[in-house]
């Protein structure tokens, strides 16, 4: 069965390259499992595109950290379109090994014991997907031993500038973002000391993807 990673577009070459070099990662995992890229939005191919383009079985996975509209609306909107033969699996979600990525991502930055924490997100409308948000940063707040603060890079509210302004002494920033791309430079700018870089294709990241993909393969065996 072939692997779909179904990412969030992005017009940055930067973001588009961290999500090739993640579907990298996974091969290097999966040696014997073809992995194809599409995108939900924005740059193309998109799903339907790439499930066309592939002959046997497919397993999608959105490589996507909460569950808002491209997740629970466009993704399986474009695996329709694609009338193939298709297991979608849940995307990646706030699971310990991804905080524990982040949390990663944050030391590599400069982030001291004693700084502020603030976690910035891209923001949903989905009431779903700003409770995922929240997850991550109870875990997060468990990893660096102190209340983690949420702000947000668009859609939702706190904005993440507004955060970082309301918190006294040193401010690091943990980026709840995949890529660099339109979110990250709007939490760069917020105005904090340290400001980590996205998950990018951290190996956690692209041990998620596969241990998505096995499951869903012995979900079709199964079934």
């Amino acid at each position: 069965m072939t692997l779909v990673l179904a990412a969030h577009g992005t017009r940055s070459p930067a973001g588009a390259a961290v999500v090739h070099d993640l579907a990298e990662r996974v091969r290097d995992l999966l040696p014997e499992v073809g992995v194809r890229v599409a995108f939900a939005d924005v740059r193309a191919p998109d799903v339907t595109t790439v499930l066309r383009a592939t002959p046997d079985p497919a397993v999608v996975v959105p490589v996507f950290l909460a569950g808002g509209y491209h997740v629970r609306v466009d993704i399986p909107a474009q695996i329709a379109a694609a009338r193939r033969d298709v297991v979608l699996t849940p995307h990646l979600g706030p699971s310990a090994g991804l905080v524990s990525a982040l949390h990663d991502r944050l030391a590599a930055a400069g982030w001291r014991p004693g700084d502020a924490v603030v976690m910035a997100a891209a923001g949903s409308s989905d009431p779903r997907a700003l409770a995922e948000v929240r997850r991550a940063a109870v875990l997060l707040g468990a990893r660096t031993g102190a209340a983690v603060r949420v702000g947000f890079a668009a859609t939702a509210h706190p904005r993440v500038a507004e955060v970082v302004a309301g918190v006294r002494g040193r401010v690091a920033v943990a980026s709840w973002l995949l890529a660099p791309g339109l979110f990250h430079r709007a939490v760069a700018d917020c105005g904090a000391e340290v400001v980590a870089a996205p998950l990018g294709a951290h190996p956690k990241v692209a041990e998620l993807v596969a241990r998505r993909y096995a499951e869903a393969r012995a979900y079709a065996r199964a079934a």
